[in-house]
Parts: structure tokens; C-alpha cells; sequence
């Protein structure tokens, strides 16, 4: 399986990388970056792995697309905090950036409609409003990419799926990422907030490990027959995963 992972060096999307690196079931990862990978990234040494610099998420190679249209499937963990942005900036980033990869891969893949559609998982988050009503800039416009994703024909041959986590937050196995993607107030707050997620309200709580297992999973075609997966949801389908394997 070939795989393309966006969003690598945020919270979510290094867990997923480093999960989809250590499936023997995926043989090759193609990481869209806007620069260089980081040498603190802690992601086991592979030769698996091409990372592909985008100066621009919408203005590709013309030898781009094609590339992408040889790949099994799209985890997009690409995304920025609202907070501070404008409408337009958060726009860009969430919606123009998601539909220009899907669109661009549409067009590369005209010419082949009679394989497996490309599968690609959209990391969305808890709260998200496809109807366009909520008043919350990340709401409103996270929903307006899932209605975009969920809108796509069936001649598109693109399967959209999403993913709505709730609160995550870097591993504590693996300092490197706590240290460099999140503050150090955010960090303390961890320490407090995890704790009391996990006990009394764990339905909005997402163990990063569950997200970056979760997604790969996911993009491997598992629980195909579904397209929209809340917090509740992907941990229910998790454990019940889990305590098959233990039982096998």
C-alpha cells in the first residue's frame, strides 16, 4: 500500500506518521510538507519514506498530481488552531488547501476509474458544523470541508472519510514531540487537563495513540462502510479492535 500523510510535524500527524511507519502493510509514504522534516522528529529510521517540500499547498508541481494518483489513500492532518486567524487565513488553510489535493488528484486519475477508489481521511475535530450555522470560525468552516469531502460523486473515485477527534495531546513516550509542538503552558495545563478528561468526561478525551492507530486503520480501507467517525465512535471501534486481537 501507498500512502500520503500531510500535517506530519502537528500532534496528530506525527503519531499517524510514526504508526504508518511501522506497518509492514505500507510500503511507501509520500509526506507533503511546506519544509524540511525537523531533526527532533522521533520517527524510527526507515527507507520508505519521500518527503516532497510544497512551497505552496495550491500551486503543485505539474508532475504533482500524477505522482499522488499512484498512492492507495490520503491521511490529511494539515491544519492550524483558528485562534488568531482570520476567516480567510483559516479558510486557506482548512478548505483551500484539503480541496485542492482531492481536486488535483480527481484530474490525475480521470484517465483510471475502474480501480479501488483512493481513500482519504480527513482529521476533522469534535464540534464541527457541515451545516454552516455554528457562529465558531473552526466549526463552521471544518464542517464546510466535510460537506465538500461527503459532496464528492461517485465518479470523483475518492472515498472521503472523517475523523473527529476530541482533546489530544503529545505522547508522554515521546518528549521530543511534546517539547516542540506544544508550549510550555500548555504543557502544564496537560498535566491537569488529561488526568480529568480520562476519568470524567472521556468522551472527549482521544488517547493519541488511538488517533494515530485509528487513522492508519482507516485509511487501509478497515470499517469501509462508514464515512463519519466521532470521538465516541473511533474509541468504541478501537477497543472492540483491541479486544479481538487479545482474544486471537
Amino acid at each position: 500500500m501507498k500512502l500520503v500523510l500531510t500535517g506530519v510535524t502537528g500532534a496528530a500527524g506525527i503519531q499517524i506518521f510514526r504508526q504508518a511507519v511501522l506497518d509492514a502493510t505500507i510500503a511507501k509514504i509520500t509526506v507533503l510538507s511546506r519544509r524540511a522534516l525537523p531533526s527532533w522528529m522521533d520517527i524510527p529510521e526507515n527507507d520508505k519514506t519521500e518527503v516532497i517540500v510544497l512551497k505552496d499547498f495550491l500551486d503543485y508541481p505539474s508532475d504533482l498530481p500524477a505522482r499522488l494518483a499512484e498512492h492507495d489513500a490520503c491521511v490529511w492532518a494539515l491544519g492550524k488552531s483558528s485562534v488568531g486567524l482570520s476567516d480567510e487565513e483559516y479558510t486557506r488553510i482548512t478548505y483551500d488547501y484539503t480541496m485542492h489535493f482531492v481536486n488535483s488528484l480527481q484530474e490525475a486519475r480521470t484517465k483510471d476509474k475502474t480501480g479501488e477508489p483512493f481513500r482519504f481521511v480527513f482529521i476533522s475535530g469534535e464540534g464541527a458544523d457541515p451545516s454552516g450555522k455554528s457562529n465558531l470560525k473552526f466549526a463552521r468552516i471544518k464542517g464546510m470541508t466535510e460537506k465538500a469531502l461527503f459532496d464528492l460523486p461517485p465518479s470523483s473515485n475518492v472515498k472521503a472519510s472523517v475523523m473527529r477527534p476530541a482533546y489530544f495531546f503529545p505522547s508522554k513516550d515521546h518528549p521530543s514531540d511534546r517539547d516542540n509542538i506544544r508550549s510550555s503552558t500548555a504543557r502544564a495545563m496537560d498535566c491537569l487537563m488529561t488526568p480529568i478528561m480520562k476519568t470524567i468526561m472521556p468522551s472527549m478525551y482521544t488517547p493519541i495513540e488511538d488517533l494515530g492507530l485509528f487513522a492508519v486503520e482507516a485509511a487501509k480501507g478497515r470499517w469501509s462502510d462508514e464515512k463519519l467517525f466521532p470521538n465516541s465512535k473511533m474509541r468504541e471501534l478501537i477497543k472492540a479492535s483491541r479486544t479481538l486481537e487479545n482474544q486471537q
